[in-house]
């Protein structure tokens, strides 16, 4: 499965897998407490390290080989601007930094990246100031302008992408750019290398959660900006500011980068670096052979992995959840906002929660990732402070599964062992899910069977996986088959879950509203929430709002591991939104 991306550095990500082929049913029978720590040696994820042991010089004329470990091409949107997919989110980390700012390791902004700021002492000013020596790849200075430009090309109603959100809407002028009525963003002003924004009103998020990655002005102006998207400005000759430059794109396979050696952190320890796309299966011997230097190694080939003898492996806590969703109804464009229908199937609470309790996701997590998956509580990861500590995961509790249904009117009326609805007509719910990798499947028939043993007729959408690229087309397109759907985020370092979760994000693909939703998340980036305590209080709040209403239930928090050859120098796995490419270097 694959983890899908919202906005700044969220990525709709590619979960490979999540269970192993030995889900049998018995084991799917069996409760936690009965397998629980038997035949599986658990990871001592604390174990992993983050950074590679190899402290060597690296030599001179080095070359990298990056696997993009994916069943699938990928799409090839190369700018922070367009791109959706945690695919060529990878490939961008190579051609830009991922923001003008860098964070710390809470992921707030700092002053030590491509830009410095200024936050006014009432919150509602932000200035910006893009260093000297930041440049784009042909050479030309990266101004206010161009970030700007990100801006105006972001806000403009021709903008095909999902970018535009609420925190956006807070520039001063920026509704009034968005409806059509103004040329200009009122609330933006640039002068050389520095660009102020003025805000309606105080928003902490502004620390975390500002968007400030520019687009190169003189490159693109001259293409539409409904044809963006699809220029070849932008698939086949994209230019960054970041420590390499693109050479040659294979489309959807791999692409050659060459060391941009005016990189304002510094020259690039290597001089090349080739990304290719490697399919699962062949990840470990990959490595093996010496093949890939870097890659994803995903957890049913931790066991191979780990006995290699020439790669290290890294291991850390990503920004990422999976969960279930579930389809309440559609966005409408002109509106821009998400509308639930008038009757959604899943409308009753006591059906979505029945669903959470009947998997097992502890014994998934244990036993077949040992421990390298574990219950999610939330839909804020661990990473953040935000993440509510009391609020406990669903668990598994088949029993209490069958009394909900039954509470809704969920009864098998003519005794085959499958619930008719409240009215007595039958109950099919149709179940789509990606491909990603031979356990793929696995994971879907279980969800399936699970759902199965509390009454419920559960059904592969088409009776398969679909590919990424389409499974994605499926949600944003609204295709009404789609009732239940298995899918995963990669989060933004803002804690702000509005580009998730609001009534106007596109990227709320279950179309849930709720208005108790709408309060909370607006008192989140409100001014009070300035104050630590209030946000946390907020959140928490929020984070059990959504617990009770399930509108999505979450599965899985995840360690991610990446295979490294001994001989790359100056990787560091734990860099949040600062991958610095141009620190590593190989040694021989």
């Amino acid at each position: 499965m694959k983890i899908k991306s919202y906005s700044k550095v969220l990525s709709a990500l590619a979960i490979s897998s999540l269970l192993l082929a030995a889900c049998s049913d018995d084991t799917e029978k069996s409760s936690t407490k009965e397998k629980k720590g038997k035949d599986v040696e658990q990871v001592d994820t604390s174990k992993f390290p983050t950074k590679t042991t190899n402290q060597g010089e690296p030599i001179e004329g080095g070359h990298l080989t990056y696997g993009l470990v994916s069943n699938t091409p990928f799409e090839g949107i190369l700018n922070k601007v367009f791109y959706q997919g945690e695919p060529d989110h990878q490939i961008i980390t190579f051609l830009d930094d991922e923001d003008l700012l860098d964070t710390d390791e809470n992921y707030v902004y700092t002053n030590e990246g491509a830009a410095s700021y200024e936050l006014s002492d009432d919150h509602k000013t932000f200035t910006l100031t893009i260093k000297d020596n930041v440049n784009w790849h042909d050479g030309k200075p990266v101004t206010g302008a161009d970030l700007e430009y990100a801006y105006l090309v972001i806000g403009n109603k021709d903008y095909k992408g999902v970018r535009y959100d609420e925190q956006m809407a807070l520039i001063e002028g920026m509704e009034e750019y968005h409806e059509g009525k103004a040329d200009k963003i009122s609330g933006i002003k640039v002068d050389g290398k520095k660009i102020t924004f003025t805000f309606k009103k105080a928003n902490p998020s502004v620390t975390t959660g500002l968007w400030s990655y520019p687009l190169h002005k003189e490159y693109l102006k001259d293409v539409p900006i409904a044809e963006l998207e699809s220029s070849d400005k932008i698939r086949k000759n994209p230019i960054g500011f970041g420590p390499f430059k693109v050479k040659k794109i294979v489309q959807g396979e791999a692409v050659e980068f060459e060391a941009n050696k005016d990189y304002y952190r510094g020259a690039p320890k290597l001089d090349s670096v080739t990304l290719k796309v490697v399919n699962p299966s062949v990840v470990v011997k990959s490595l093996e052979k010496g093949d890939l230097d870097v890659a994803e190694v995903l957890p049913e080939q931790y066991e191979q992995a780990k006995e290699l003898d020439n790669v290290e492996l890294l291991g850390k806590v990503e920004l990422a959840y999976s969960y279930i969703g579930f389809n309440f109804g559609h966005y409408d464009k002109e509106k821009e906002e998400n509308i639930m229908d008038e009757n959604p199937k899943f409308e009753d609470k006591r059906l979505r929660q029945a669903m959470a309790y009947a998997i097992n996701n502890e014994e998934v997590g244990e036993k077949m990732f040992k421990g390298l998956r574990f219950p999610a509580n939330s839909v804020i990861t661990p990473n953040f402070k935000y993440n509510n500590k009391d609020l406990k995961p669903y668990e598994y509790d088949p029993e209490k599964a069958k009394k909900l249904l039954d509470e809704a009117g969920f009864v098998d009326t003519n005794k085959d062992g499958i619930r008719e609805d409240a009215e007595g007509k039958e109950f099919k719910i149709n179940f789509a899910s990606m491909s990603g990798s031979d356990v793929s499947e696995p994971l879907a028939r279980y969800y399936i069977q699970q759902w199965e043993q509390v009454g419920l007729d559960v059904e592969l959408l088409d009776g398969k996986l679909h590919e990424f690229n389409s499974f994605y087309d499926l949600l944003k397109k609204d295709n009404d088959e789609v009732d239940v759907y298995s899918a995963a985020w990669g989060v933004a370092s803002d804690p702000d879950p509005s580009g998730l979760w609001s009534r106007s994000a596109e990227f709320n693909y279950t179309r849930w509203v709720n208005d108790k939703n709408d309060e909370l998340l607006a008192k989140g980036i409100s001014e009070e929430a300035f104050d630590d305590q209030y946000r946390i209080d907020t959140y928490n709040e929020w984070q059990e709002l959504i617990h009770e209403e399930v509108p999505v239930i979450p599965t899985l928090f995840r360690y991610q591991l990446a295979g490294v050859n001994e001989r790359v120098t100056g990787y560091d796995y734990l860099a949040a939104r600062q991958y610095q490419w141009h620190n590593v270097g190989v040694t021989k």
